[in-house]
This record gives C-alpha cells, sequence and structure tokens, in this order.
C-alpha cells in the first residue's frame, strides 16, 4: 500500500540563521519504508531539482546510534512508544495526513542545520566521569566477580540508553537528568565503578547543571525515551548525589582536623 503525504520541514541554512518551514509532497511512497527513508525519498526529489537536501541526523539506521532524532508532530521519535525515528514506519500515519518534522527544540543542543542539532553538551557530561579508570587487573572470566542479578539487570537497562536526546527535547525545563542518571547508573551498579562512584557522581552532575534545566518530575523524558528508561534511575542519581556530598564534607572536615593537629 501506499501513501501521500506532506511534510512541513524545518529549514535552517545555518546556526546564526533564521529558519522557516517548508513544505513538501511526498507521493506513492510506500507504507513499509521507514520515515527516515521518507526523507531520503524527498532529498533525491529535491537533488534532482538541483535543491538544497534537508540536513538530518543518522547513522546505522537500527535504533541503536542515537544519532536520528528529530520531533515528528511535536513528538520526539515520533507517535510510538519504545521507537526510534529510524524504526518508525511509515504504516502509522494516514493518507493525506500532515505531517510537522522539527529538530530537538532545547537550549543545550543548538541547531547546526535544518534537522541537525549539536549534542557535545551530553559528551561532556560523559567526559567528566562517565568512564572507569581504576585499575581493575587482566579480564577475568565472567563468573569470577559476582554481581547481583538485580543490580546486572538494573545496569543493562540503564546502559542502553543510546544519548539521542529525546529526553531533554521532550521535558519543559530542557533538563537532562535520565540520560545522566542512566550514565551514573550503569557504572554504580557494578563492581567495577565503585572506586569512582562519588566523585563520578559529582563530576557528571556539576558538569550537567552548567548547560541542562533542573528535573521538576514531569516525567515526559520517560515517556519520550526511545529506549524506555525509567525515571527510577533519577530517584538514584539524586540519592547518590547527596551521599556524595556529605562524603565530601567528612573528607574536608578530616582533612581539616589533620591540619589542625599538625
Amino acid at each position: 500500500m501506499t501513501l501521500n503525504l506532506t511534510l512541513k520541514v524545518w529549514r535552517q541554512d545555518g546556526p546564526r540563521d533564521a529558519g522557516r518551514f517548508e513544505t513538501y509532497e511526498a507521493n506513492a511512497v510506500s507504507e513499509d519504508i521507514s520515515f527516515l527513508e521518507l526523507l531520503d525519498v524527498v532529498n533525491e526529489d529535491l537533488v534532482a531539482q538541483n535543491r538544497e537536501p534537508i540536513a538530518f541526523d543518522h547513522d546505522c539506521r537500527e535504533g541503536i546510534c542515537g544519532m536520528c532524532g528529530v520531533m515528528i508532530n511535536g513528538q520526539p521519535h515520533g507517535p510510538l512508544r519504545g521507537t526510534t525515528t529510524c524504526q518508525l514506519h511509515l504504516r502509522h500515519f494516514k493518507d493525506g495526513d500532515t505531517v510537522v518534522v522539527e529538530p530537538w527544540r532545547a537550549a543545550a543542543f543548538p541547531i547546526i542545520r535544518d534537522l541537525v542539532v549539536n549534542r557535545t553538551a551530553f559528551d561532556r557530561i560523559v567526559m567528566a566521569g562517565g568512564y572507569v579508570t581504576a585499575p581493575t587487573g587482566a579480564a577475568q572470566d565472567a563468573n569470577n566477580i559476582p554481581v547481583p542479578k538485580a543490580n546486572a539487570d538494573l545496569a543493562m537497562d540503564a546502559a542502553a540508553c543510546i544519548g539521542c536526546g529525546a529526553c531533554v527535547a521532550a521535558c519543559p525545563n530542557g533538563a537532562a537528568q535520565l540520560f545522566t542518571s542512566a550514565k551514573v547508573a550503569h557504572l554504580g551498579l557494578l563492581p567495577q565503578g565503585q572506586p569512582e562512584r562519588w566523585s563520578r557522581v559529582n563530576a557528571m552532575v556539576q558538569r550537567m547543571e552548567e548547560h541542562f534545566g533542573s528535573c521538576t518530575n514531569h516525567r515526559e523524558c520517560e515517556a519520550a525515551c526511545p529506549k524506555e528508561i525509567s525515571i527510577d534511575f533519577i530517584a538514584r542519581l539524586n540519592r547518590d548525589y547527596l551521599k556524595a556530598q556529605f562524603k565530601d564534607r567528612r573528607q574536608l572536615l578530616r582533612a581539616t582536623d589533620v591540619a589542625s593537629e599538625e
């Protein structure tokens, strides 16, 4: 079955240029193609007319890389829950529909061109502490390090985050707590992540607060997340961050006592 769709796509020549919506007709497109393939079809027509194609991010097209995020009719990644833009197929639209396509709308994600935004603010959060540097020795057999199954399952759930930015785009405050909490949790739940657990959460939260808004529990992030990551991780992040503050305070008081004794 084929569909005829009208696309209203945000076009913007550069970060400092004024943007505008442009309308394109996509006629007789298969309902079995993905939304990104729809943009490919539109771009092929634009190139054939010697017009500038629509710029949009994409890579794996398998729901793994997190590159393809756009707003579709006001919803991050479109109307289906637990689905990335590249996994959204046209069978979920109706013949004759008008579809509005926009980039992420968040101060921390400035527009580069058309549907492409700069998500390096996420990279800065990961650079602040989303890794393990403590010596863990050579690779061991999987069963040599005991990990409670509940912790292993939670760590895998958190590690499913693909860093697409849908949580930020959906949040009225432009907050990144869901992303940050997932990155903190998938390391903090495992033995290898314990030596740096408290310094990690401190550093990552502080870096997050430099770029993003504050969480006020709208829960839009959870609803928009294509990997359906739970806001329970935000509660875990808040708890770890609070504990880290107390630990820092105790270390400061201890250092002060030692200095005074000397």
